[in-house]
Order: structure tokens, then C-alpha cells, then sequence
């Protein structure tokens, strides 16, 4: 069932998984993922705030919050779109794609999370292939940005994969304690020698006139 509201009824779809606009009832399906927890205490892949390292339900509460807000800003300044990942008709996690000064800059940044089962399947670099292609082919951005913990080896990976260039480091916390982000960048032109033509793309017109774009 389509929404009034276009962002949710963007689509992308791959041979391998589909990302469909985060509506509450996939938000529900993906309660019980948050429930069960995403990473053990033994790992510190986001930085601070993050709803994800808090405990049950605050945890779930703040998670659908923060998505909530999130959702409900959207202005030239700033968006963010919300993707649940589906595998085989099932939620499994997330991949954001996010605009600051969008319209004037063309710059965008991502994402993401997996569960915990499905990690090491290759998903990670197809669900940012997905969203780098919505960003290049379906809203023309310039520019994506990502960022890891140094030590965070499986994300920092999908960014190289991809074709994206270094682009610095920075500290920040993550838990309370310092840590460094390395910081990745992939240039529209960079993107399209690497451009898959296996990617489609639904309801992206509608959303650009939602985004002003």
C-alpha cells in the first residue's frame, strides 16, 4: 500500500536486497532486531549519541524516536530518507541517506546497520551501492561522504570497495571513550565508472519534489 507521504514510497531495488522506505509497520518488524541488540558490549561501531548502545526498551523507544523526528524535518537545510534493507521480504536493517545543504552542495552521506545473521553475506556493499545510487543516478549529488572508526574494518572496506577516496581523520567518542573516525569520499565522476546498470530506482521523481529538489 502506497503513502501520501513520497519519501516512503521510494524504492531500490538489486538482484541481491531492496531498500524500502521506512514505514512504521516495517519499523515494527524491526523492533525485535533492536530488541535482541545489534552489537554486543565487546563492540563500539557508532559514535556518540547512539540509541543502539542503550539498554532495553530504551533502546527501541529512543531508536523509533529519533527515526520519528527524523522523518518529520525536511527542509532544504536538512533531510534525512529512512530505508529498511529487505532480504527475501524481510527487514534486516537499515541504510540512511542524509542531505545537508543538499540543494547548494550536493553533498550527501550515509548510514547503515545489519543484523547480526546476515552480516558476511556481501550485503553491506550492496545496500551502499543502493543508496549511492539513488544519491548519483536518482538525485544527482556531487558527492558522498563516509565515515568509520579506524578499527572498524568491515565498514571502512565497503567504503574502498565502492571506489571511495580517504579524506582525513577526526576524534570523537564513542561510549564516553576518544576514538578516530576515518573519513571517506566518492566523487560523482569517481561513481560513475564504477556505475552498475543492474540497480532500479521507484518513486524517486515524487520524492524530489518532496526534498524541494
Amino acid at each position: 500500500m502506497s503513502s501520501a507521504y513520497p519519501p516512503l514510497n521510494v524504492e531500490v531495488r538489486t538482484p541481491k536486497l531492496a531498500l524500502s522506505g521506512a514505514t512504521d509497520d516495517l519499523l515494527e518488524r524491526l523492533v525485535p532486531v533492536i530488541r535482541d541488540g545489534i552489537v554486543d558490549p565487546k563492540q563500539t561501531p557508532f559514535d556518540d549519541p547512539m540509541s543502539l548502545y542503550q539498554d532495553s526498551p530504551q533502546r527501541e523507544w529512543s531508536w523509533l524516536r529519533g527515526i520519528w523526528t527524523g522523518r518529520g524535518r525536511v527542509e532544504p537545510e536538512w533531510w534525512r530518507l529512512y530505508f529498511a534493507v529487505m532480504v527475501d521480504g524481510q527487514p534486516v536493517g537499515m541504510q540512511d541517506l542524509i542531505g545537508i545543504n543538499f540543494a547548494a552542495l550536493g553533498t550527501v552521506s550515509t548510514f547503515s546497520w545489519l543484523e547480526s545473521s546476515y552480516r558476511g553475506r556481501g550485503l553491506g556493499i550492496e545496500m551502499r551501492a543502493a543508496i549511492l545510487h539513488l544519491a548519483f543516478a536518482g538525485l544527482g549529488a556531487r558527492e558522498a561522504a563516509s565515515e568509520a572508526f579506524s578499527d572498524n574494518s568491515a565498514s571502512n572496506g565497503v567504503s574502498q570497495a565502492l571506489g571511495y577516496e580517504p579524506n582525513g581523520t577526526i576524534w570523537t567518542t564513542r561510549r564516553g571513550e576518544p576514538g578516530q573516525l576515518t573519513r571517506w569520499k566518492l566523487t560523482s565522476e569517481r561513481w560513475a565508472r564504477i556505475r552498475r546498470d543492474d540497480i532500479q530506482l521507484i518513486g524517486v521523481e515524487a520524492c524530489r519534489s518532496a526534498l524541494g529538489l
